[in-house]
C-alpha cells in the first residue's frame, strides 16, 4: 500500500495552513492533493477535485470547509450515503463562515 495522504479543500487562509502544517503534496506529473477554492472557482471545478480526491487509492481523508461542502452539498451527502469510509471526509470550519453542526453528517 502507497503512503496515504490528507487531502484538503478550501479557502485560501485554510489550505494555507494545512499546507504549511505539511499536508501538502505535489507529485511528479503537477497532481496536487489540495485545493484553494476563491469566488473565481467554478462549483462544478470543486465537485470534480472532490470526486478526484474521493476516487484516489492515496488519499486517506478529505478536510473540506463547511462553505466548499455546502456549494457541492449534494456530492458530499451522495458521498456519506455510499458508505464508503476511507477516504474519510471531514467538515471543517473556516474564518469567514462559522461551523453548522445541523449540516454535517457526522455529527447526525
Amino acid at each position: 500500500q502507497v503512503d496515504m495522504k490528507i487531502a484538503g479543500i478550501g479557502d485560501e487562509d485554510t489550505v494555507t495552513g494545512m499546507v504549511l502544517a505539511g499536508i501538502g503534496h505535489v507529485d511528479g506529473q503537477g497532481k496536487k492533493n489540495f485545493l484553494i477554492a476563491d469566488s473565481k472557482t467554478h462549483q462544478r471545478q470543486i465537485e470534480e477535485t472532490f470526486h478526484d480526491f474521493t476516487s484516489r487509492k492515496d488519499i486517506c481523508m478529505v478536510l473540506i470547509t463547511q462553505g466548499c461542502a455546502d456549494d457541492i452539498r449534494m456530492a458530499v451527502d451522495a458521498y456519506s450515503a455510499s458508505g464508503a469510509v476511507v477516504p474519510t471526509v471531514l467538515e471543517i470550519p473556516s474564518k469567514e463562515q462559522p461551523y453548522d453542526p445541523r449540516k454535517d453528517a457526522i455529527m447526525q
